[in-house]
């Protein structure tokens, strides 16, 4: 299976949003079938086949996620985001303004599902690919 190191290696690639989908493959290709990262200070939690789980440890230090999500704003944040505008950490500052408390991506159905602290989707994507 997959650890912690090769899954930083990969990251250490991703720049902005724009590089999103070349580091899904290469998770895909890993063994990744689902993660699930936490804004607050992006630990993330990443499944295999066979109930297999790894945990990253936290990125940064906590960011106030708000109460109250704001899907328009966060729509735009994320396409800048898209675009190669901001890197990793502005988007997950963007997020915490926004009210995106985590995203969960499933590389088996290649989405990314956004969601706020409320449990409520906020957002559901297709990861091109």
């Amino acid at each position: 299976m997959f650890t912690i190191e090769q899954i930083k290696e990969a990251h250490k690639q991703v720049k902005s949003g724009a590089d999103f989908p070349a580091y899904i493959q290469v998770l895909k290709s890993m063994g990744v079938i689902v993660y699930q990262t936490w804004v607050k200070n992006s630990l993330t939690d990443f499944f295999g086949t066979n109930d297999f789980k790894i945990v990253s440890k936290p990125m940064y230090d906590d960011l106030k996620i708000e109460s109250k999500s704001d899907e328009h704003q966060f729509v735009l944040f994320l396409k800048i985001h898209q675009n190669g505008e901001t890197d990793y950490l502005t988007f997950c500052k963007h997020c915490a303004e926004t009210g995106v408390e985590k995203w969960i991506s499933d590389l088996n159905e290649m989405t990314c599902s956004y969601y706020d602290k409320s449990g409520n989707t906020v957002l559901v994507e297709k990861i091109p690919g």
